[in-house]
């Protein structure tokens, strides 16, 4: 299950309609396996927590595993991490 936050659904909206369609894609790779190879799945080591998730070259987006689901925290550049 998906869990989107306000702040990732904020950052949705502003990016361009092509990389929207590029997440939707990905974001249903995570939905059925967070292992899909395009997806290039990492901890992030400033945030044991954390995961990040490749959307392509400029995008990633950032999330959590719980119980209930992956939480979705953020999307954007590379600079995504600056702004948790």
């Amino acid at each position: 299950m998906l869990i989107r936050t306000r702040r990732f659904l904020e950052d949705y909206r502003k990016l361009p309609p092509q990389v929207q369609k590029q997440t939707d894609r990905k974001l249903q790779y995570l939905a059925d396996n967070v292992a899909h190879p395009s997806l290039r799945v990492k901890r992030v080591r400033k945030y044991e927590e954390v995961y990040e998730g490749s959307i392509n070259m400029d995008y990633r987006f950032l999330f959590l595993i719980t119980t209930e689901g992956y939480v979705l925290l953020r999307l954007g550049r590379h600079d995504v991490l600056e702004k948790l």
